[in-house]
């Protein structure tokens, strides 16, 4: 019967997946799953081609011209990313600037009267919006909660965790942003566009949503798990690109932070969906420019435009520019190390009492906010404003809520402004702009840049983790800008420079501290340059970077990675660990591996899925002088639609030809689980009593081309085997006792001529090879990939 005696294991990374939390609550010898609390699941991602026969005989079938439309569908589907995210992105933007708008405008009609109306009011819509995105993700769309980044690197690191990528997911990702920013949080809503991007490249891939009957035949054409990983990065992209209107920014956010596996193909298409996304963002703010879009007017997408600002800088100034870059580091990792700690209390105390608790706390912290940022300001005096400069274009004062500097906020004169109010009763895109204006000094007194620092990086740290959409993008550019500003104040009152702007230490602020807390270097540097149309400053922006991140590595990781961490996401980081360095694959192994032979009985299958939660099964069979054979790796899901579809089931404990008509019943779109799901389960599945006393013949359905380590490989090279190649399971194998060939770069060289029938090969070996490989494997008595010395 079963042979229970492989003594080698596979999935040699359970090391990483079981140093987590709560990643081991199940058998002790159940290898790569997690078990979390909550009794959902976490598995990995078939990236792996498996070629067995149904796949062979799939592409045997497709000419030139099947995939020449295969790449053209690809460009197609990165044209609708674009789009989708594009118009996304720019609904949630006109619905935020038009609720802040009216927030403020009625709130300031009213305190022209009253001022404790005018509280109550701004109180009482800033409760209802978030109420409404709590209530949306509490109810209807649990996975939008926080801002998504880490779960899509996790997805694109090899980790399937369900329910990210519904549409439900999408919805309360749009809608709850649009409550939750509007609202005035200390949050932001860049991180939940790039997973609203991932979430419409995800549904386009997979045709749309059967479960809300919003599903075309037409577009489900890319079923695995690789192709929907190349769909899900184009659309973390297009949502870095349409949150800032930074397109090559995008491209190397994607590449830089959230991807594990790049080719070069995957860049153009990623490429051209940023760039039409910036079409259509562009697009839909020349239209806005007409005055249609409400109170959207040249605010809304992040664009901070500082060209006129400071021209030139000296070597002095490298200082207190650096420690602007220590100070980031210091304050970033501050921020990751407290947001780890409240997180990680809401999810094992807090959040477990229930949605009414989640929705309570998000409305009292909704309070707090309205509280400090109306009441802070009045209990600062008003400062007159500044003789007014034709040339310069600021005109003092200002209403509260809209664009512009020196907003007049409870001051007894006309030609009064509240410094305070400026920055705290505003929108943060328009704060923003103010911390970054050139042209300024002076505007703000060093006390009320330290009081909003300490008040907006405490509510930051209180409100992320909270259920509702939330981004850190710029809350942290608000934290970088407002410290980054105080250093500018005291070089400009120190060095006496007249060429010394206070908006370009913000902006280097901003930089220090976003590279402080995210640890990102390349892509952060092209989209603070993108953001602010100034490429002189490019230089400094790349020194507070790279002195900012390398403080925060000093003390943690980056906040997506600490996340990830608490929501026990198992990632695969670029470098292994040092320890992997004094380990073997063997040790690394599991020490009981369940197998089956090659010809199963039905009941035994349905006993091994129930009694354990592996993954992959080796297959063995036997040659006729007896020898056993590995001859391929057969997954779980695929058992799973075996016994659904029962076609396959035989009377006859013997092998079947593989090359009849048994291995086309299947194709290989029907073993793909749908994205985000917890697809086919053994509990799902009705077998009679005669089914059970039926066999499958595994071979045609099997991978027969596993990759394999010896047992003595360094854990660190199978790591970077692992993670490079987006793989799920690993053979560990004794040393080989024999060589039946060598593979050189020459070896792999191809050249096809004008004759398409013929196939020049540069090497006498790999010709003999191509010649037979339709031999290989299809000849149970035949030596396979996987020979002679897997078994002792």
């Amino acid at each position: 019967m079963l042979s229970n005696h492989l003594h080698n294991g596979i999935e040699a990374p359970k090391l990483a997946w079981s140093r987590l939390p709560n990643s081991e609550d199940g058998e002790p010898d159940t290898v790569g799953l997690i078990k979390k609390s909550d009794e959902s699941s976490i598995e990995s991602l078939d990236y792996e081609v498996i070629e067995n026969y149904a796949y062979w005989e799939e592409q045997a079938q497709r000419g030139k011209l099947y995939v020449g439309y295969y790449v053209m569908v690809k460009w197609f589907f990165a044209l609708l990313i674009g789009i989708g995210t594009g118009l996304a992105a720019v609904f949630i933007n006109l619905s935020v600037e038009n609720f802040a708008g009216w927030k403020f405008a009625l709130t300031f009609a009213i305190i022209q009267k009253s001022y404790v109306a005018g509280f109550l009011v701004y109180v009482l819509i800033n409760l209802v919006l978030v109420f409404s995105s709590v209530y949306i993700v509490t109810q209807f769309a649990p996975a939008a909660a926080g801002s998504g980044i880490p779960e899509i690197k996790g997805y694109l690191n090899g980790v399937d965790m369900p329910g990210i990528l519904l549409f439900r997911t999408l919805i309360g990702k749009i809608f709850g942003s649009i409550g939750s920013v509007g609202g005035g949080l200390a949050l932001g809503k860049e991180g939940p566009l790039v997973h609203t991007g991932a979430c419409i490249a995800s549904l386009l891939g997979q045709g749309g949503s059967s479960k809300y009957h919003l599903r075309s035949r037409w577009l489900q054409i890319f079923n695995s798990d690789r192709d929907r990983r190349d769909l899900v990065t184009c659309g973390c992209a297009a949502g870095v690109s349409a949150a800032f209107r930074a397109p090559v920014g995008g491209v190397l956010f994607a590449l830089e932070e959230v991807t594990s596996w790049w080719k070069s193909q995957l860049m153009w298409r990623v490429f051209f969906t940023s760039a039409i996304v910036a079409v259509v963002v562009r697009t839909a703010m020349g239209w806005c420019k007409s005055g249609k879009c409400g109170h959207f007017g040249s605010g809304g997408f992040i664009i901070w435009d500082i060209s006129d600002g400071q021209e030139d800088y000296s070597f002095e100034e490298f200082l207190p520019m650096a420690v602007i870059g220590v100070i980031g580091g210091l304050l970033g990792a501050l921020f990751n190390q407290l947001t780890f700690y409240i997180a990680y209390w809401r999810r094992n105390y807090l959040h477990k009492n229930g949605n009414r608790v989640k929705i309570i706390e998000a409305c009292l912290i909704s309070l707090i906010t309205s509280i400090i940022s109306f009441g802070l300001p009045l209990l600062r005096n008003c400062s007159p404003c500044p003789e007014a400069d034709p040339d310069s274009g600021i005109e003092c004062p200002r209403p509260p809520g809209m664009y512009g500097n020196y907003v007049n906020f409870y001051c007894s004169k006309d030609k009064e402004y509240n410094d305070l109010a400026t920055i705290f009763f505003n929108t943060q895109d328009d704060a923003i702009r103010n911390l970054f204006s050139a042209k300024t000094i002076h505007e703000y007194s060093a006390q009320s840049l330290l009081t909003f620092l300490v008040m907006f990086y405490s509510l930051a740290v209180v409100t992320f983790g909270t259920a509702v959409p939330a981004g850190q993008f710029v809350p942290g550019i608000m934290i970088g800008s407002t410290y980054g500003r105080l250093v500018g104040m005291f070089v400009v009152k120190v060095y006496k420079k007249l060429n010394i702007e206070e908006g370009t230490y913000a902006l280097l602020g901003a930089a220090s501290f976003l590279g402080g807390s995210m640890r990102m270097t390349v892509s952060l540097c092209v989209i603070m340059v993108e953001i602010t149309n100034n490429l002189k400053l490019l230089p400094l922006i790349m020194l507070v970077l790279l002195i900012s991140k390398a403080v925060g590595d000093a003390f943690n990781e980056g906040l997506y990675e600490e996340q990830a961490r608490l929501r026990s996401i198992p990632l695969l980081e670029s470098r292994p660990k040092y320890q992997m360095r004094k380990m073997t694959a063997k040790e690394a192994s599991g020490k009981r591996v369940i197998s089956f032979p090659r010809v199963v009985k039905v009941a035994d299958v349905v006993s091994i899925l129930r009694s354990n939660n592996h993954n992959g099964f080796p297959v063995i069979d036997h040659a006729r002088n007896g020898e056993t054979l590995v001859i391929g790796l057969m997954l779980r899901s695929h058992l799973l639609v075996l016994l659904q579809s029962k076609v396959d089931f035989q009377h006859s404990p013997l092998p079947c030809d593989p090359r009849g008509s048994r291995s086309i019943r299947h194709t290989i779109s029907e073993f793909v689980k749908p994205a985000s799901s917890k697809g086919l389960s053994i509990h799902d599945i009705r077998l009679s009593s005669d089914d059970l006393e039926m066999y499958i013949d595994l071979a045609p359905f099997l991978n027969p081309s596993p990759y394999i380590v010896p047992e003595d490989m360094s854990l660190t090279k199978v790591y970077n085997l692992f993670r490079q190649l987006g793989l799920r399971h690993i053979f560990v194998v004794p040393r080989p006792s024999r060589v039946i060939g060598l593979i050189t770069r020459k070896d792999l060289l191809i050249e096809e001529n004008e004759d398409s029938a013929s196939m020049e090969l540069q090497s006498t070996s790999v010709r003999a090879r191509h010649r037979d490989r339709s031999k290989v494997g299809r000849n149970g008595d035949v030596e396979r990939p996987l020979l002679t010395s897997l078994l002792v």
